[in-house]
């Protein structure tokens, strides 16, 4: 490493090189016309080689030069990378959780107040998005998954197991609410991707063919429900806070296991830190109380 020049007499160089002028070099990198020539020349006294012919006014990069400056741009580009990464890292008061849209918007953004609340000085910025995070990309402390766990690279705990029911705005058809599951699958429909044939299964009714139209996100039917569209079997995370205050029905007991559960997944970097272990602690008293909940307005445990 000793033999490495001074950083801004290599930045001047390889921006002379790329651009072709003292002139345009200077603008670039922000100096005078005089410093980059100062800078060229302590880096050609520094190599003992020279990087540029002088012809008059003009200056031609030499072929030594050339080579020079084209692994000199790699090598700026990585540490312009490396530096970005570095600056990308969450800082230790600052929070980053990804988070599914639809746990986010129905189930995790309106018990986050008593978080902020016992942890002030933490600065909390949710990410949400369906795409699976890279912790070795993305600038992120802590994931909520759904899925079969598993993922390499990363720690993670399993949250709780979700089951899939039927709802509906109480104001639908008038407020003549079918309930049914014969009623239910003849009402308008609005339906996700999720599959409705464990459902149709534990209701007797295989075979039922399913129509209306289908949304790729939940928030998505949550929306339609409320606007009286339709209903829908939705998970029950989702609608159990809506349900609580009155916005949705639940239209029947009939309640079906979802396929995958929610994860908390985190970075093997953030092993350790105090902030994960405050979401962590938090978030696990929520879910119990959640499940508790839960089983007091069903009568029995949450599927699992």
């Amino acid at each position: 490493m000793k033999s490495l020049p001074p950083l801004p007499a290599l930045r001047a160089f390889e921006a002379v090189a790329r651009l072709g002028s003292v002139v345009r070099a200077a603008d670039e990198l922000h100096v005078t016309h005089g410093a980059i020539s100062q800078q060229l020349r302590a880096l050609e006294a520094h190599l003992g080689i020279a990087l540029l012919s002088r012809q008059g006014r003009r200056l031609k990069v030499t072929e030594d030069g050339r080579v020079y400056a084209l692994r000199l741009r790699m090598a700026l580009a990585d540490i312009a990378d490396a530096t970005d990464a570095m600056l990308s890292l969450p800082r230790p008061d600052e929070l980053v959780v990804a988070v599914l849209p639809s746990f986010g918007a129905h189930w995790l953004v309106r018990r986050l107040p008593k978080f902020r609340a016992a942890h002030p000085g933490l600065k909390l910025t949710l990410r949400a998005g369906l795409e699976l995070v890279d912790f070795d990309v993305d600038r992120v402390d802590v994931a909520i998954r759904m899925g079969p766990g598993g993922w390499e690279g990363a720690s993670q705990k399993e949250l709780f197991r979700d089951e899939l029911i039927a709802v509906a705005s109480p104001h639908f058809n008038g407020g003549r609410l079918p309930r049914t599951p014969a009623e239910i699958l003849t009402a308008p429909l609005v339906r996700t991707v999720e599959s409705w044939a464990p459902w149709l299964a534990a209701v007797g009714l295989p075979n039922a063919v399913l129509s209306g139209p289908v949304f790729n996100d939940s928030s998505l039917i949550i929306e339609a429900l409320r606007q009286c569209q339709g209903v829908t079997l939705t998970r029950r995370s989702l609608a159990h806070d809506l349900i609580h205050s009155g916005e949705l029905v639940q239209l029947s007991d009939v309640a079906t296991r979802y396929a995958n559960p929610y994860w908390l997944v985190w970075p093997l970097r953030s092993n350790g830190t105090a902030k994960l272990q405050a979401f962590a602690d938090w978030l696990a008293a929520e879910v119990a109380a959640y499940l508790l909940a839960v089983e007091g307005t069903t009568g029995s445990p949450l599927a699992s």
